[in-house]
């Protein structure tokens, strides 16, 4: 199993501490997908943007939809995310 240096929820400040604090208002903890990210917190904050963007963004797909087809998708890829 891969092994990646993350830094912990209780740990983070400045920008990384504010990206977590979204994320616990979003989703009420920090994922793991997220933490992965942690040590370069700009990238990461352009990730999450564009997964915001594309999960709820203008488009004919309802969020459900996107949701299921995410899932579909970690499902054949055998990904728990």
């Amino acid at each position: 199993m891969a092994w990646i240096r993350t830094i912990r929820p209780d740990e983070a400040d400045g920008l990384l501490k504010r990206i977590y604090q979204d994320a616990i208002k979003r989703a009420g903890k920090v994922f793991n997908v997220i933490r992965i990210q942690s040590l370069y917190p700009r990238a990461l904050q352009r990730s999450t943007q564009l997964y915001i963007e594309l999960m709820g963004g203008a488009g004919p797909l309802s969020r459900t939809r996107r949701e299921m087809i995410a899932t579909v998708v970690s499902r054949a890829n055998a990904c728990s995310y």
